[in-house]
């Protein structure tokens, strides 16, 4: 997958990982897509509305396959950055930050290869997402809700 799609599709999982998608997260999409030249060359609206789709059909095996394709990418470390800081801004996005959210974050920061302290020197804001979680259950995407009303054609 290309980086700037692996991007867009990190947005969407982050914002769906807690079974909603709030208007302020994509608000949030439709802000970075304007403010980031990395999704100049893509359909960004029909792009999340496959997403939508595959969310609707595959239901939590479409967050497992999301963090097998991070696993699978070889990011430098710019990119984990880029990815980590956008991860986060989702999360924040609706200024109400879950426990599922930050536990599917973690699955993230599980398969990347950067190191904290990296990531500390160019986010230190983030020290809280790094933080040692207390369970680490392989079950933790079976809390999905159907996303088949929702639709990002406002973008």
């Amino acid at each position: 997958m290309l980086y700037n799609k692996l991007l867009l599709k990190t947005l969407f999982c982050c914002s769906s990982c807690d079974g909603e998608i709030a208007q302020e997260e994509i608000k949030l999409i439709k802000q970075l897509s304007q403010q980031n030249d990395i999704f100049s060359n893509l359909n960004v609206e029909e792009i999340l509305n496959t997403f939508v789709t595959q969310i609707n059909k595959q239901g939590n095996n479409f967050l497992k396959e999301y963090i097998n394709e991070v696993k699978n990418s070889n990011l430098s470390d710019e990119q984990q950055i880029t990815l980590i800081d956008f991860s986060i801004k989702m999360i924040e996005a609706d200024k109400k930050i879950l426990y599922s959210e930050i536990k599917f974050f973690k699955k993230i920061r599980k398969v990347l290869t950067i190191s904290d302290e990296k990531i500390l020197a160019a986010l230190p804001n983030v020290e809280y997402y790094l933080l040692p979680d207390i369970i680490e259950d392989e079950k933790d995407f079976d809390n999905i809700s159907n996303f088949q009303n929702i639709s990002f054609k406002n973008l």
